[in-house]
């Protein structure tokens, strides 16, 4: 600049070119000082002394293209101290200016660039002031021009926007796909994947309980930041979020070093509510550690309440109340109730958008502390009104891939209930509190298509108000306005009857004379473990009765084990010897969890046909495999709720039958031709036909559908289990997109039923998917399969269904045969 007025022209000729580089280097210097003071009004006054240059410029087309871009530059300032109404205005003055450079000016698309910019700017201001529809159109026509005038990097830029703006409005299944074209469309054109766009990835599974899978996308960030000694926000943020689905994921030293790490970069640029936010996550770590362990030290309460007072601002009224329960928690369990009292009464009511996990924990901790002042019955009340909040919020989230991310809030009130409950060895009651507390996925209707547009529109906007309010309480902006707004949309989509989004409304829970109407003749265990004691809950004959089972964590190790086994034992061309060692080892554990968990019911069910409700470990168990139960007809279900949406399920008489061969199972194509030979009439769909879309146009509607096929299900959110197709990966969360699910489905040689199970009896898989979107019946296996074991079984499956016209018992006939190396179950209704 200075050079610049070193050299004033004298000149009309030089004029023009001398006024045009000072109005772009003073707007670069006011959008550069900005950025290293932070000093927002100096820079819009020193934007605003640049206007009065630009009114200067005679040459119309030149002076619509500077405005432009001061008017965005301008906009994008206010945005950032939270003026998102305001910024509207100028991003609309600095589209007007664009078109008439666009339309007067040559090379009209060498400016387009910048109007796409403007546009997806203007998109984005509008997300932030939860103005969906707006914010979606914007977006929605950045990606238009950009891709109409190969504009690809923008576009992809654009993607991500739309891909955020997807995930605050509650459809993270959508806000993934964005992002991965987006990840594509980088890659293809040899650029780097933009760290931002990793961690709103990242964000968007954690969000959906998949804090495994975005441990790794982060990890991967902050590997590329440490190749570029990369030491900014951008880092300390990505560390936040790590430490956060570490935290997620019991890793708690990790959760502690990211933390740590997080704190000193959020230090030096100074975000308090990130400092706040790594400060507690540490705590949390160690808190876990200590009640999971039973040795408190003195000195962590007393931290914990020192954390709280340093954040005495109203910006971090949040977290210095989550400290106090932390510290709460810790003084119960020293016994020190005086102080835990006091300290308890200084934590604040939830608000209308306070986050689950603090009401959860607030309800804890209500709850720890009636039990430790010996008021049982307060407890249990306490227990009841903190899951009808997580009942509420769940209802009001509008995704079932959401509400099976939630199963981790709340599984502390609820396993404290089970304790409870247990030490009265009331039966009945203790049916009641399962049924409570575990499966929750299970619990939603499934919704028919055609949802009102309205009534849709009016949802996304309460959740990206939500969202909005969030963000400007982090920055530090107002949100009275937002607020206001947030009222109003939601009382319209309360008028328009606002239930669960793609899944429907919620269904109540199983009372215990229900289930015992429906049973009839058959009979159901419910298995439970408080700590390490193992108890089933036998509901047969009318009469509802309580089984002590012993050691938890035997039953589990022993199904662990036998898990192990069956998967050795599924290669096709295992030698004669390896396989007779495996085989009397998954004898042994058999006969274990036998004698453990069927011989102690055997007065109770006689021969009756069994409904079986698993937990935990128990998930992995196949069933027919225990000697008491080969050859009886016998159904897992995830919850008695389940079972029962399932058992009433009612479907059209459905006659279409759905044959399915995924890539790469060299064994399943004489599998599909034998059945062929039973269905005759079946759409049978191999190699390329077999894409995402015809399959799922072929599953609306089906009677039965038969998928051989790779898959894998997500240990941490069922929705988001995959088959893989001749196109790429069918997610469990499109079944939602069906108008009428195929009522029975049968899976082969894959393992998409169940093996690991997240809190709260979540069972995995694509069979949960399946079921919770209204299918009656799965068939699938717990353990690998061999090629030739898994076509003998679905032969003999197929005819025994042809003869039986029940699953359960065409199941239980087919796995007799060779019970170890057919380790499938029918799930749901049977």
């Amino acid at each position: 600049m200075a050079l610049l007025d070193a050299i004033h022209p004298v000149a009309p000729a030089h004029r023009s070119d001398w006024l045009v580089t000072r109005i772009r280097l003073a707007s670069t210097l006011a959008a550069i000082s900005t950025e290293i003071t932070g000093d927002v009004p100096a820079g819009l006054a020193a934007l605003d002394d640049v206007r009065l240059l630009i009114d200067a410029v005679t040459d119309p087309v030149l002076r619509a293209e500077l405005s432009a871009s001061l008017n965005h530059n301008y906009a994008m300032k206010l945005m950032t101290v939270g003026r998102n109404e305001d910024s509207i205005g100028y991003f609309e003055a600095s589209l007007e200016h664009h078109e008439y450079r666009l339309e007067h000016g040559s090379a009209p698309e060498a400016r387009m660039g910048a109007y796409v910019q403007t546009l997806s700017a203007r998109g984005w201001s509008h997300a932030k002031l939860g103005n969906v529809r707006q914010a979606r159109e914007d977006l929605t026509r950045a990606i238009e021009l950009a891709e109409k005038h190969e504009l690809r990097v923008e576009a992809a830029d654009v993607r991500r926007s739309l891909g955020v703006l997807a995930h605050r409005t509650g459809d993270v299944p959508e806000a993934l796909r964005l992002y991965e074209v987006g990840e594509r469309t980088y890659r293809a054109l040899g650029l780097d994947v933009p760290h931002q766009l990793r961690l709103e990835q990242a964000q968007a599974l954690i969000s959906a309980g998949l804090a495994e899978e975005a441990g790794g996308h982060l990890d991967d960030v902050l590997a590329t930041m440490n190749e570029q000694h990369n030491v900014t926000r951008k880092r300390a943020n990505a560390e936040l979020h790590r430490a956060s689905a570490a935290l997620m994921n019991d890793e708690l030293e990790l959760a502690r070093a990211m933390a740590a790490s997080a704190r000193r970069g959020m230090l030096r640029v100074g975000c308090r509510t990130c400092v706040a936010n790594a400060t507690l996550i540490g705590l949390q770590a160690d808190v876990r550690e200590s009640l999971r362990s039973g040795e408190i030290p003195a000195a962590l309460p007393a931290r914990a309440l020192r954390v709280a007072a340093k954040m005495a601002t109203p910006l971090l009224t949040d977290q210095a109340a989550t400290a106090r329960m932390l510290a709460v928690r810790l003084d119960i369990r020293r016994g020190n109730l005086k102080r835990a009292v006091e300290t308890l009464q200084k934590v604040p009511r939830p608000g209308q958008l306070t986050p689950i996990d603090y009401r959860m924990l607030r309800r804890l901790c209500r709850a720890e502390l009636a039990v430790a002042q010996g008021s049982r019955a307060k407890a249990l009340t306490e227990i009841r009104s903190g899951l009808s909040e997580l009942d509420a919020v769940r209802d009001r989230m509008g995704g079932l891939d959401l509400v099976s991310g939630t199963a981790l809030h709340g599984q502390e009130l609820a396993d404290l209930a089970v304790k409870l409950v247990l030490e009265r060895s009331d039966a009945r009651r203790l049916f009641v509190w399962l049924e409570r507390t575990r499966a929750q996925t299970y619990r939603y209707e499934p919704l028919s298509a055609g949802t009102d547009p309205e009534l849709a529109a009016r949802v996304a906007e309460v959740r990206g108000l939500g969202q909005a309010i969030q963000e400007a309480q982090h920055d530090g902006h107002p949100i009275a306005g937002l607020r206001a707004k947030y009222n109003e949309r939601l009382r319209e989509a309360q008028r328009l009857g606002w239930h669960t989004g793609r899944w429907g409304r919620p269904r109540p829970v199983a009372g215990l004379h229900e289930v015992v109407e429906r049973l009839g003749e058959r009979a159901m265990v419910s298995f439970a473990a408080s700590g390490d004691e193992l108890v089933a809950v036998v509901v047969a004959g009318g009469e509802c009765r309580l089984v002590r089972l012993g050691s938890a964590e035997a039953a589990a190790e022993s199904a662990r084990v036998l898990n192990v086994d069956l998967d050795a034992l599924a290669p096709d061309n295992l030698p004669e010897r390896l396989a007779e060692v495996v085989m009397a080892s998954a004898r042994k554990q058999a006969d274990k969890l036998d004698a453990q968990l069927i011989r102690p019911l055997a007065g109770l069910v006689g021969d009756r046909e069994l409904v079986v409700v698993p937990t935990g470990p128990l998930y992995a168990v196949p069933w027919g495999v225990l000697p008491g139960l080969r050859g009886r007809p016998t159904v897992v279900a995830p919850s008695a709720t389940a079972w029962l949406a399932a058992e009433r399920t009612q479907s059209p008489r459905a006659r279409k039958i759905v044959l399915v061969r995924g890539p790469g199972l060299a064994g399943a194509r004489g599998e599909l031709e034998k059945l062929t030979t039973h269905y005759r009439s079946a759409t049978t769909m191999t190699g390329a036909k077999a894409t995402v879309k015809s399959v799922l146009r072929a599953l609306d509607g089906a009677k039965l559908a038969h998928f051989a096929a790779h898959g894998a299900h997500e240990p941490e959110n069922a929705l988001f289990s995959r088959l893989e197709l001749a196109d790429g990966a069918l997610f469990g969360h499109e079944m939602a997109g069906l108008r009428q699910p195929p009522r029975q489905v049968v899976f082969a040689a894959c393992e998409l039923a169940l093996n690991r199970i997240r809190p709260g009896d979540e069972a995995l898989g694509f069979a949960s998917a399946l079921l919770a979107s209204g299918s009656r019946t799965v068939i699938a296996p717990l353990s690998r399969v061999g090629d030739l074991a898994s076509a003998a079984a679905m032969d003999d499956y197929y005819r025994a269904l042809a003869v039986r016209e029940s699953p359960a018992l065409a199941l239980a006939d087919a796995i007799a045969v060779d019970p170890f190396r057919r380790p499938f179950v029918c799930l749901g209704a049977g």
